[in-house]
């Protein structure tokens, strides 16, 4: 029977970029011709051939990714986020470093315990950032709104209060800290207002009010600090009377626990009720494991560092107790501003994940037309948002005015930066629509833990701060990066 070339030539020409070249080159080809097959034959023939050569490299590959694919299958399975594991090795990296570089003394409960109410102001504030930063805006002016919010709050307290209540009244506290989150909140919602109503750019509003607030902060006493606070205010501001000792750290801590195993059930009940994919129940087992394993070990650490020698003694004179032989060991346990700020984180994260406005916010930040074509009121969000960082700059001036005992016109300086940077770091994608409260909390103490390595380490303020600026840029140019690949 009588073979027509053409149709085989007309298919290797069809199929060439597809099938290898060593199948197009195949010797067996000029059998074909020779044994007289049909073109369909000849088809089924190089398609098996091909989809040999397709499995045996597709075994080959998952030989070699074997390893590689169990690690991505736990982080799958648990649901971790990677940049934040990142992270966390990273300030893993920086503790032992400086641990090492000061001799020492950076890993100790002490400097630990200095280190978390160091980080509480810039935490709180970071959470708002969050918010401002994935709408595709930033906020200039936070470093300012605390330190006007902290002095008025100092002359309220030092000042205007005791000839209203008298000194040391039980409520010159709570009325401080409320005139001051109102005054903050007023300057988040006239600033939000000015760039949600009449489309001034939020970095020269903000920018406006870095210079208007503080310059606002020194006209109110002409230059003049104002002290001291009221004892219970000064509660804030951590130290040995402003820790909750250690009893109350451990029991803290088991409500911590129960809230973590509450919150991983909840999450499963969720999942189940609507519908959607189940973590298997040892990824459930870990992530409770691990949340327990991070709060008991905080509060070891905190409740290892004891009260300075002088203030144990007075406070035994003063109740009675017998001064033992070898010193009067009392926990300081966890820090006032610490558990405002982890309790600020947490109302943040429901805020965000949780509430109607958090999608909002998030839709935004995705894309500003579509969220307005959707129906949601983004000006008014706008607004919001702006009103509750001003509302936490008051709180954060609180923790920082109660912890400096004191109300200066230097507060808050170089804070925006900070803020942002923790932000920044912590995972918020300047581009908007991406961003954890958790990281940005774990953000802050990125940054903290920095600057107090260097102080430990011994190195100048200026460099301090050059340092602080490189690790920015850094962080915006790995977030660059990572949305790169992602797309």
């Amino acid at each position: 029977m009588a073979h027509d070339a053409a149709p085989l030539e007309h298919f290797q020409e069809k199929w060439s970029p597809v099938f290898p070249s060593e199948m197009r080159q195949n010797k067996d080809l000029e059998r074909f011709r020779v044994s007289g097959k049909s073109e369909n034959a000849l088809r089924c023939e190089e398609h098996r051939q091909f989809m040999a050569d397709m499995t045996q490299s597709n075994t080959t590959a998952s030989q070699k990714t074997e390893k590689t694919g169990s690690i991505a299958r736990f982080i799958n399975a648990t649901e971790l986020d990677t940049r934040l594991l990142g992270m966390v090795g990273a300030l893993l990296l920086i503790w032992i470093g400086f641990h090492i570089l000061s001799g020492g003394l950076f890993l100790t409960p002490r400097n630990l315990w200095n280190l978390s109410v160091q980080t509480a102001s810039v935490a709180v504030m970071a959470t708002g950032m969050v918010l401002v930063i994935v709408t595709r805006n930033i906020d200039l002016s936070v470093g300012s709104i605390l330190g006007f919010s902290g002095m008025i709050m100092g002359v309220m307290q030092a000042e205007i209060l005791p000839q209203i209540l008298g000194f040391e009244h039980w409520a010159t506290w709570i009325v401080t800290l409320l005139v001051g989150i109102l005054v903050g909140g007023a300057i988040g919602m006239l600033q939000g207002s000015i760039i949600a109503f009449l489309n001034v750019p939020s970095f020269i509003v903000t920018l406006g009010g870095l210079l208007v607030w503080r310059g606002g902060t020194w006209f109110i006493t002409s230059g003049r600090t104002v002290a001291p606070m009221d004892s219970t205010f000064r509660l804030m501001g951590g130290g040995t009377s402003g820790s909750i000792g250690a009893t109350w750290s451990w029991i803290a801590a088991v409500v911590a626990c129960v809230a973590i195993v509450a919150a991983i059930l909840n999450s499963r009940h969720q999942r189940r009720r609507f519908g959607f994919p189940l973590r298997p129940v040892w990824a459930e087992y870990f992530l409770v494991a691990l949340g327990c394993l991070i709060v008991i070990g905080f509060v070891a650490v905190v409740n290892s560092y004891p009260w300075p020698v002088n203030i144990a003694r007075n406070y035994a004179d003063a109740n009675g107790i017998t001064w033992p032989e070898g010193g009067l060991f009392i926990s300081h346990g966890i820090a006032i501003p610490v558990l405002m700020a982890l309790a600020v984180g947490a109302v943040m994260t429901f805020i965000a994940t949780r509430l109607r406005f958090g999608r909002y916010v998030f839709a935004i930040g995705g894309n500003p037309e579509a969220a307005e074509l959707a129906g949601i009121k983004t000006r008014w969000v706008t607004v919001k948002i702006f009103t509750l960082m001003g509302v936490l700059c008051a709180i954060a001036a609180a923790i920082s005015t109660a912890r400096l005992n004191a109300a200066t016109n230097a507060q808050g300086e170089l804070d925006e930066l900070y803020t942002i940077a923790a932000a920044v770091i912590g995972g918020t994608s300047l581009a908007g629509g991406v961003g954890t409260i958790a990281g940005a909390m774990l953000g802050a103490l990125v940054m903290q833990s920095l600057q107090s390595g260097m102080v430990l380490v011994g190195i100048d303020t200026p460099f301090q701060r050059i340092v602080v600026g490189v690790v920015l840029v850094v962080a915006v140019w790995l977030d660059t990066i990572y949305r790169a690949r992602a797309k």
